[in-house]
């Protein structure tokens, strides 16, 4: 049941809509007060009243509508402006078991996004460069993303957004014929194409003219030069088959990796439009499109030279976008450093006549970096991403090993800990928060970490494994660790919900701790498999499976594994 939509729908309000009754309902932070809680002060401006008298009003007109057997709500009372309510307790509780138990790994899944596209523009990787710590934020979150509004019924499309076009191949080129030999770059992969880019920086300091030769090769590139193409597609293909090995430890997908050069034939018309609305300006020789009018400086569509920029391919292939898929939504997963960038694109979309420019979304999210520092990638000081997971892996093998030297499988364990301590630790806060990532945090047993929650899940697993999975129980007198289990992860389908609404995945993370924590008191507190009774057994077992099928579905949608043991 929708408890919020069942109370939103008893309470009148003129000049108020339900729907606006039912977002403003909410979790008290004191249960003693109730379940659910309706703050009046929002009412006080159209009601010209006191938000304590409205809320004493609405108690009193709701003793006809919430009758003393209400199987739902047994109390509602009004103090200092809220209007509370106490949820049937044994009512809410075989509703929201039974919810989980029928349907499981669907439960907190709905169909409010059907018919509904969402494009989701995420990793978006540089050709050529490494996969590093930096990229770590745009790719779990657009992945957690995309499985997100998959489950809640839209159709999500994944896009990588692939950063293979500019000088820097002409750079890659330039040093290849210098440095290169083919069998070292097919043995070193990328991390060998990223050695011959910094070489060349360091050596185009004491040598400008290697830079006029890169950009030659990549004018080369752009005329179509059979060799330097050649050389282009071999360098693309080398980058792909290693960060894939990557996105597969991830459990990371897409549906397209059309990047930037797939719109090198799609800018034009853009330009071509800007120019029949008299939105292009000249300044110091390039085309722009003046917004100081909107408080941003120029968005240059051309650079003096004829050349395009990132805001014109960006333009091309959001129009392409919308042709291609129709989006409800078009999410850009970039870091806020490109706050600007995208507000300038999308206000010249939107200066267009581009309706749809509006439903453009730059999610923006704050930066990734190890203890160790900054990076830079022509200087060579760059932590790659594979090199993180792989650390986090063996710290969590040799972690399990000391804990539990005879565990099975103790390498599929290891690994759903370390890649999953990696994922978590880049989503459990909120999204536009730099984040310094920590081994010791992140793999930390009693923190709130996915170890926690992935021990807890261990836990949960072997309680039904020696206690057998329940499916017939009924209801005993009830403890305050168990209402407030069953409280928690009946929050589940809201959650989704809100993590979709704010694009903030940390709203699972967060629901997954929390449920863990709660699990973990009553587990201390309550005796399940030496209950006093078959009837609370058979209860706190059930209860035991709900839980844990919800933070398995909670976990499936950041994309972390959960082992069976550890």
């Amino acid at each position: 049941m929708d408890y919020k939509k069942y109370i939103a729908d008893k309470i009148d309000i003129d000049g108020v809509s339900k729907d606006e009754i039912y977002d403003l309902i909410a979790l008290p932070p004191n249960t003693e007060m109730g379940d659910y809680a309706l703050p009046c002060f929002k009412f006080a401006k159209v009601l010209r009243k006191s938000p304590v008298m409205i809320a004493e009003e609405l108690k009193s007109t709701m003793s006809d509508k919430i009758p003393m057997s209400d199987e739902v709500i047994s109390e509602v009372s009004a103090v200092n402006g809220y209007l509370n309510f106490k949820i049937n307790k044994n009512g809410f509780v075989r509703a929201t078991m039974d919810k989980i138990l029928a349907q499981k790994e669907n439960y907190g899944a709905s169909e409010e996004g059907e018919g509904k596209t969402i494009c989701i523009d995420y990793s978006s990787i540089n050709i050529a460069k490494p996969f590093h710590i930096g990229h770590l934020s745009t790719t779990v979150l657009g992945g957690a993303l995309y499985r997100i509004f998959n489950y809640l019924g839209y159709k999500a499309v994944g896009i990588n957004h692939l950063g293979d076009y500019g000088t820097q191949f002409g750079k890659l080129i330039s040093a290849y014929k210098r440095w290169g030999d083919k069998e070292t770059i097919e043995k070193g992969g990328i991390r060998a194409l990223n050695e011959l880019y910094v070489k060349f920086h360091q050596e185009a300091e004491e040598n400008p003219e290697y830079d006029d030769e890169a950009r030659a090769y990549f004018k080369k590139i752009e005329q179509g030069d059979e060799e330097c193409l050649a050389l282009f597609h071999w360098f693309k293909e080398l980058t792909l088959k290693d960060v894939q090995k990557i996105y597969d430890m991830l459990d990371i997908k897409f549906d397209s990796y059309a990047g930037e050069s797939f719109y090198s034939d799609k800018m034009q018309p853009i330009v071509d439009e800007l120019r029949e609305k008299e939105l292009l300006v000249e300044s110091r020789g390039a085309q722009v499109v003046d917004l100081e009018e909107y408080g941003m400086t120029p968005c240059i569509i051309l650079k003096s030279d004829g050349s395009s920029l990132y805001a014109t391919r960006d333009m091309a292939a959001a129009q392409y976008r919308k042709n291609t898929y129709d989006f409800y939504k078009c999410l850009y997963v970039v870091a806020y450093q490109q706050n600007l960038h995208f507000k300038q694109f999308f206000k010249v979309l939107e200066l267009m006549g581009k309706d749809w420019a509006k439903d453009l979304v730059h999610v923006a999210y704050g930066m990734v970096s190890l203890e160790e520092g900054t990076m830079s990638t022509r200087k060579g000081n760059v932590v790659f991403l594979e090199d993180v997971i792989n650390k986090c892996i063996e710290k969590a093998y040799k972690i399990i090993d000391e804990k539990n030297p005879d565990l099975e499988n103790k390498e599929d364990v290891a690994k759903k800990v370390g890649v999953g301590a990696v994922i978590f630790g880049a989503l459990y806060n909120n999204k536009i928060k730099d984040i310094v990532f920590s081994y010791d945090k992140v793999l930390n047993f009693d923190g709130e970490t996915s170890v926690y929650v992935q021990y807890t899940c261990a836990r949960a697993n072997s309680v039904l494994q020696k206690g057998g999975i329940v499916t017939d129980y009924e209801i005993p007198e009830l403890t305050a660790e168990e209402i407030e289990l069953v409280k928690a992860i009946a929050t589940f389908p809201e959650t989704v919900a809100t993590a979709a609404e704010k694009y903030e995945p940390s709203c699972i993370a967060r629901f997954a701790v929390d449920v863990a924590q709660k699990f973990n008191k009553f587990y201390f507190n309550c005796k399940i498999l030496s209950a006093e009774d078959e009837k609370s057994k058979n209860f706190r077992l059930a209860l035991t499976n709900a839980t844990l099928q919800s933070l398995k579905n909670a976990f499936a949608l950041l994309g972390i594994g959960i082992p069976d043991k550890m």
